[in-house]
C-alpha cells in the first residue's frame, strides 16, 4: 500500500547513503548465474526452431499474458486472461477475437506489448511515461499520469493500520525524482550490451530494479514498471525479445520478493538481492523452457495421432494441453472427461482406454482413484529451493 503522510522512521534509506547510488556487490559470485543464464536462453532459441509460426505466435501470446496478470496480480489487481490475451494479440498484430477489455486491462497489455516490441531501444523518461500513461488507461484518481510524481508529500510504503503504519520503505522526495531518474536512464542506456560500459544480464536486470524502486518516480504502476524494465534488461541482454517468466516468478515467490526488496532498499551493498534475483530469473527461465518444451511435445504428439482421435479425444487432450506444463495436477479423472466433451459414462471410459492405448495418456491408480496423464517426457525441474538449479 502506498502511503502519502508524514516523516515517521529514522531508518536511513540506500538513496540518503553518502555513496548513492554506488551499489556495492560482488560480481565474480554471480558469474555462474550469468553464464547458466546465457546458456539457457541459447537452449530456448533453439527449442523454438523446432515451433512453427503459428505455435510460436500461440506462445509468445500465451507467456506475455502471464506475465501480464502476474506482474498486476502482485500489485493486488486481477486481470481476465481472456481479454488480456485478445488485447496483446492486436497490439502484436496477430489474429484476434473481438473481445472487449477493461481499461486497466488493455492498459496492461499495451504496455508489455510496447516492452516485447521495443526491448531494443535505448530506455528515456520518453518510454516511461508512455508506459505510464498506458498503464494508468481509465485511471481518473492519479494525479500526474505520464510524469514523475510531484506531490509535496513523503512516497511511502506502508502496511498495517492507518493509525500506526509500518513503513517499509520512503522513496526520494518529489524534487529529486527527476535528476534522479536522469541519473538512472544514464547508467541503464550504458551498461547495456552495446553500451560504453556493459553489464552482464542479471546484475543489470537486478540492479535496474533495485534502483528503479528505490526511486519510485511514479504516483502508481512503480512495481509493474519496474518489473518492465527488468525485463527489458534480460531482453538487451539475450538479443531477442524477452519470454522469461520474470513476474510469474517473483509472484510465486511473492512474499520474499517483498522481504528483499524492502531489505536492499537500506543498504548500499546488495549482494543478498542479486544473490536471490539470480535465482528467481533463472528459475523463469526454466519455466519459459517448460513452457517451450511442452509445446513442442503437444505437436508431436497431435501430429503422431492425426486422424487416430475423435472429437472428444482431441478435445480432452487440447485442453489438458492448455493447462500448461502442470497440466491437471492431481490428473484427469472420467469425470474431468465427460465435463470436457459431454461424453457418456461408458463412451468416456471407452474414449480414456484408446487414448492409453494410443500412447497419448498413461494411467495410474484403479476404480474411483484412475488417474489419466499426458504421456510425454517430462520437462526440465523449476524448482530450486536450495540454490541455482542447472540449466
Amino acid at each position: 500500500m502506498i502511503y502519502k503522510g508524514h516523516w515517521v522512521s529514522i531508518m536511513r534509506w540506500n538513496w540518503e547513503h553518502s555513496d548513492w547510488p554506488r551499489f556495492s556487490y560482488d560480481a565474480e559470485a554471480l558469474r555462474p548465474a550469468e553464464e547458466r543464464f546465457l546458456r539457457g536462453s541459447g537452449v530456448i532459441v533453439g527449442a523454438l526452431l523446432h515451433v512453427d509460426d503459428a505455435e510460436k505466435q500461440s506462445l509468445t501470446i500465451d507467456l506475455i499474458a502471464q506475465e501480464t496478470i502476474d506482474s498486476s496480480a502482485i500489485e493486488g489487481e486481477i486481470l481476465d486472461r481472456a481479454s488480456v490475451q485478445s488485447s496483446l494479440a492486436r497490439h502484436l498484430g496477430f489474429k484476434a477475437d473481438r473481445r472487449r477489455a477493461s481499461a486497466a486491462e488493455a492498459g496492461a497489455a499495451e504496455l508489455m506489448a510496447d516492452v516485447w516490441r521495443t526491448y531494443v531501444g535505448e530506455l528515456t523518461d520518453a518510454v516511461l511515461f508512455r508506459w505510464h500513461t498506458m498503464l494508468m488507461a481509465g485511471r481518473r484518481d492519479i494525479g500526474a499520469v505520464g510524469a514523475w510524481r510531484n506531490d509535496p508529500e513523503p512516497m511511502q510504503i506502508v502496511s498495517g493500520a492507518l493509525h500506526a503504519p509500518k513503513v517499509h520503505f520512503e522513496a526520494p522526495p518529489s524534487e529529486r525524482v527527476a535528476g534522479e531518474m536522469a541519473a538512472f536512464l544514464a547508467w541503464f542506456n550504458d551498461t547495456a550490451p552495446a553500451g560504453p560500459s556493459p553489464l552482464p544480464a542479471i546484475t543489470r536486470a537486478g540492479i535496474a530494479h533495485l534502483w528503479f524502486e528505490s526511486i519510485h518516480p511514479f504516483e502508481d504502476g512503480n512495481g509493474r514498471i519496474g518489473r518492465a524494465v527488468a525485463e527489458k534488461a534480460l531482453a538487451q541482454a539475450i538479443e531477442g525479445p524477452s519470454l522469461t517468466a520474470l513476474a510469474e516468478t517473483i509472484k510465486l515467490h511473492h512474499r520474499d520478493y517483498n522481504a528483499e526488496l524492502a531489505a536492499a532498499s537500506q543498504t548500499m551493498e546488495i549482494d543478498g538481492w542479486l544473490s536471490w534475483f539470480a535465482r528467481i530469473a533463472l528459475e523463469a527461465q526454466q519455466r519459459t523452457h517448460a513452457r517451450v518444451h511442452h509445446l513442442i511435445a503437444k505437436t508431436r504428439l497431435l501430429d503422431r495421432l492425426r486422424g487416430k482421435l475423435n472429437d472428444r479425444q482431441e478435445r480432452a487432450l487440447l485442453r489438458m494441453f492448455a493447462e500448461g506444463p502442470d497440466s491437471f495436477k492431481g490428473g484427469l479423472s472420467a469425470g474431468n472427461y465427460r465435463t470436457i466433451t459431454g461424453a457418456l459414462s461408458a463412451t468416456a471410459t471407452r474414449d480414456l482406454a484408446e487414448l492409453v492405448e494410443l500412447g497419448a495418456l498413461r494411467r495410474e491408480g484403479e476404480l474411483k482413484g484412475t488417474r489419466y496423464y499426458l504421456a510425454i517426457e517430462a520437462g526440465p525441474d523449476v524448482h530450486f529451493p536450495n540454490g541455482i538449479g542447472p540449466v
